[in-house]
């Protein structure tokens, strides 16, 4: 039995048969996978494979014999260093056909299960979209100064980049000027990591610190905001121990102009990446949902209220549910900012068994599901006592939606009425979905 390993090979010519759920080219040769970062499905490539699996081997890409049409160059210098983006050489369109048909094959494998209709792929800008981000930063001894950045692909290391242009505007260009100011900072060693978050109404920069700013730090980072029209948050334990340097800043917001709402955060809470696309999502997810001004909705794993708020525009009670206590609260305020008097929210961890909360025996008329990457199985068994005439899924693992769904469709008696893709990362191998499920006949 081979181990994993390096494996030294002379370099062989292969046909790309497809691209794996994370970007990567995947050829087949005597019945065993390689996976070749960088390749495209239909190409045929000059290949030498580096290590050996069980199952697969991986390989680098040494040349590319006959290309793709829907290969495009990358727009961005540190592409293929870089670990932020995989699919910048491949053009956009064949993009969202390669996220279509990852969704679409764990559906039949996973589930086996196929939606009646595929939607249509949301998609929006796929430049300066990302409003979110976390930037590690380290000084390196081997060039004497601090670097801030994504990760390098595959690796610890930190891409030496000045800019990002995926990045939300003002913080493309922001990554050098970071690195600059945190090389003058007394505890430049103790700071690993900047998280972005890019709101409507400003920019916000949460520093990591291990270890307590002094006064000349202090003073430096306030010019830096100054200079840069942004604001600091500085961290020095868990994302609530996330205070800001000047103690008048208000929480940042962002808004919903579909449904009149605007919702404020916390620089560490999650809200969605992309806030063009985040807009374009809400508003499908409640088209497909539909709600009638007489319907009472739950929406489980809530969040600050991102569907909660919007819903509340539409429905006559909207129940929202959260385990995150912190975000349960910020869910609460914004609906009062809102001046929503219709919206309900609860604290409750719904990777376990919940029937026993009073919201959890109630009837609802429609309900939906945005769980995190783990997906909603332990909330599928309550579908009996709910009985809803329609579900909408927001999904951002195709594998576990495509579980689920086996479930709902297998033993709870629904129908996968719709399902496709949210182009929420473009340039990336993340996929982002949206299913609609109903009661058969």
């Amino acid at each position: 039995m081979s181990r994993p390993g390096k494996l030294v090979r002379e370099p062989e010519r292969v046909h790309i048969d497809a691209l794996s759920h994370d970007g990567r080219g995947v050829a087949h040769v005597d019945g065993k996978a390689v996976f070749v970062p960088g390749a495209l499905a239909g190409e045929e490539v000059r290949v030498q494979r580096t290590r050996r699996h069980r199952g697969y081997d991986e390989a680098r890409l040494l040349e590319i014999l006959n290309a793709s049409a829907a290969r495009v160059t990358p727009r961005c210098e540190y592409f293929g260093v870089c670990g932020g983006c995989a699919l910048q050489h491949l053009d956009h369109a064949a993009q969202l056909e390669a996220k279509q048909s990852v969704l679409l094959e764990n559906l039949r494998r996973i589930g086996g299960v196929a939606p009646d209709t595929v939607l249509e792929p949301l998609a929006g800008a796929v430049w300066h979209y990302r409003r979110r981000a976390r930037l590690s930063a380290r000084r390196v001894h081997g060039k004497d100064r601090m670097l801030v950045g994504f990760r390098e692909r595959a690796s610890s290391y930190i891409t030496d980049m000045r800019h990002c242009d995926v990045l939300a505007r003002p913080a493309d260009e922001l990554i050098g000027p970071l690195a600059e100011l945190l090389e003058q900072l007394s505890i430049r060693s103790r700071i690993p990591q900047i998280e972005v978050a890019v709101a409507d109404d400003r920019t916000l920069l949460v520093l990591r610190v291990l270890d307590a700013p002094s006064a000349e730090d202090r003073a430096l980072l306030a010019q830096f905001a100054e200079a840069h029209g942004v604001c600091w948050y500085l961290q020095p334990d868990g994302p609530e121990s996330a205070r800001p340097l000047a103690d008048d800043t208000p929480l940042p917001r962002y808004r919903i102009d579909e449904f009149d709402v605007e919702i404020r955060f916390a620089p560490t809470d999650f809200v969605q990446v992309n806030g063009d696309l985040n807009a374009r999502l809400v508003a499908r997810a409640l088209a497909l949902l539909a709600p009638d001004p007489a319907d009472e909705v739950l929406d489980l794993y809530c969040g600050v209220g991102n569907f909660t708020l919007p819903l509340a525009r539409r429905a006559a009670q909207v129940t929202g549910v959260e385990g995150d206590a912190l975000l349960v609260e910020r869910a609460r305020d914004n609906a009062r900012h809102n001046s929503l008097s219709n919206v309900s929210v609860h604290v409750a961890d719904l990777s376990t068994e919940i029937g026993l909360f009073p919201w959890a025996r109630r009837r609802y008329d429609l309900v939906l599901l945005d769980p995190p990457r783990a997906g909603a199985s332990a909330v599928l068994g309550q579908l009996e006592v709910w009985r809803p005439r329609r579900i909408v899924y927001v999904s951002c693992d195709p594998a576990t939606l495509a579980r689920d769904a086996g479930v709902l469709v297998r033993e709870r008696g629904l129908r996968l009425r719709a399902a496709g893709v949210v182009d929420m990362f473009p340039h990336t191998a993340h996929v982002e979905t949206l299913a609609v499920f109903e009661p058969e006949g």
